[in-house]
C-alpha cells in the first residue's frame, strides 16, 4: 500500500517505543506515567480505583479517582475525562483526573474500546462511533458510583477526546458543563490532513481505506496506520508539524506507557479500515446542539489551535462559552508542562465550580 495513508496518520504523536525514558523506568503500581502520580492509596488523600465495566460485549478498563476525605455517604461533583488519540488513561487524562480530584471532584478516565487495557478485537479500531460511546459509557458508570451527584456531572475531552466530547455532548445532556483541552478534530484531520495538507488526496485515500476494509472483511490481514519502531532523533526533526514532533517524544519517550496485560497499551496505530468512518465524520457537525456551558482551552503556540478556533465559532448555542488561550503553550505542552497544566486546571476548576 502506498505511503499516502501513513503520511496522513497522527502517527508521530502516537509513536511506539522499545525503551522508556528514565523518568518512567520505575514503573508506577498503577502504571501511571505523569508527574506527581499516585503510588499508593492513603486515607485522607486522593485515591485511585481501577474498575471495569461493559459497553455491549466489550470490557472497558477505567480508573476512578476519589477526592481527599472521600465519604460515600456525601455528594460530590464528577467529571468524565476522555483521553487523546493513541493515548491511554494513565497519561495526560490521568494527570487531569488526579488534579481535579485533589480539589473535590470524583473523576473517571477510561481506555477507549479496542485500545489500551480495554477489550475489543481487532486491536486499535478507532471509529468515532466507538469513541463517542466510550464517553457515554463513562457517564453511565460514574453516575452509579457512590457519592456522585448526577446533577453536577461535567466532561473534559483532551485532543482527539476533545473532538469526541463535543459530539457526545450534543446529545448527552447529563453533562452540565463541557470542556476541551487542545481539541483535535479527528475527522477533519483524517480527511483533509493536518492543517489541510492533504486535501488533494482525499479520494485516493478513501479508495485505499475501502480496499483495506474489503481485505479485512474477507478474512485477510488487518492493516494499520502508524505504529512500528520509534522514530529516531533525525526522523523526529524532519517531521513537518510541531505537534507531531513533540508528540513523538511525549508518547514514545518521556511519557511512554509500559505494555501490560494481554494487549499493548499506548502505541497509536489504528486500523486502516477505520478511515472511511473517520473521514466522513466531523466533530463540528451539529455542534449547535451544544447548549451547555462550554470552555475550550488551547495553547497560543499550538499548531492545532485552528481546530479549537473553528469549533468554538460554530458552537453558537453554547451557554457562557469561553475560549481560554494559554500563552506560550504548544499542543503537547498542555499535557505535562507544570506551569501550563496549572493554568488549565485553575481555569477548569473555576468553570466547573460556576457551572456544576
Amino acid at each position: 500500500m502506498k505511503n499516502i495513508i501513513s503520511i496522513a496518520a497522527f502517527a508521530v504523536s502516537t509513536a511506539v517505543t522499545d525503551g522508556i525514558h528514565a523518568q518512567t523506568q520505575r514503573v508506577n503500581p498503577y502504571t501511571l506515567v505523569y508527574e506527581g502520580a499516585i503510588t499508593e492509596n492513603i486515607k485522607g488523600k486522593v485515591n485511585i480505583h481501577p474498575v471495569t465495566y461493559k459497553i455491549k460485549d466489550i470490557t472497558i478498563a477505567a480508573n476512578v479517582y476519589t477526592p481527599p476525605g472521600y465519604d460515600a455517604s456525601q455528594k460530590y461533583p464528577a467529571v468524565v475525562i476522555a483521553h487523546p488519540n493513541g493515548g491511554v488513561k494513565e497519561q495526560v487524562a490521568g494527570l487531569y483526573a488526579q488534579r481535579l480530584a485533589e480539589q473535590g471532584y470524583i473523576t473517571i478516565t477510561a481506555d477507549a474500546a479496542y485500545q489500551g487495557a480495554s477489550g475489543g478485537l481487532p486491536r486499535n479500531v478507532d471509529k468515532p462511533e466507538n469513541r463517542i460511546e466510550d464517553i457515554h459509557g463513562m457517564a453511565d458508570y460514574i453516575s452509579g458510583y457512590k457519592g456522585v451527584d448526577t446533577d453536577k456531572l461535567g466532561v473534559l475531552g483532551i485532543c482527539g477526546g476533545g473532538g469526541y466530547t463535543l459530539k457526545a455532548s450534543q446529545s448527552d445532556k447529563r453533562f452540565k458543563a463541557v470542556a476541551t483541552l487542545s481539541m483535535f478534530n479527528s475527522g477533519e484531520v483524517r480527511r483533509n490532513g493536518f492543517m489541510n495538507s492533504q486535501v488533494s488526496t482525499i479520494q485516493e485515500r478513501l479508495k485505499q481505506a475501502s480496499e483495506a476494509r474489503a481485505e479485512e472483511a474477507a478474512g485477510g490481514k488487518v492493516r494499520y496506520v502508524g505504529g512500528g519502531p520509534a522514530p529516531t532523533d533525525e526522523q523526529i526533526a524532519a517531521m513537518p508539524f510541531e505537534m507531531y514532533r513533540e508528540g513523538a517524544i511525549y508518547y514514545g519517550r518521556t511519557h511512554a506507557h509500559p505494555n501490560s496485560g494481554a494487549y499493548p497499551n499506548s502505541g497509536g496505530a489504528y486500523t486502516v479500515s477505520s478511515l472511511p468512518d473517520l473521514m466522513t465524520w466531523d466533530a463540528t457537525d451539529h455542534i449547535e446542539l451544544i447548549n451547555q456551558p462550554l470552555l475550550m482551552i488551547a495553547g497560543s503556540k499550538a499548531d492545532s489551535k485552528y481546530m479549537t478556533d473553528e469549533a468554538f465559532a460554530k458552537a453558537v448555542h453554547a451557554k457562557n462559552k469561553e475560549l481560554f488561550i494559554i500563552d506560550g503553550a504548544t499542543h503537547i505542552e498542555t499535557y505535562w508542562k507544570p506551569e501550563y497544566v496549572s493554568q488549565a486546571v485553575h481555569k477548569l476548576l473555576n468553570f466547573y465550580k460556576t457551572n456544576l
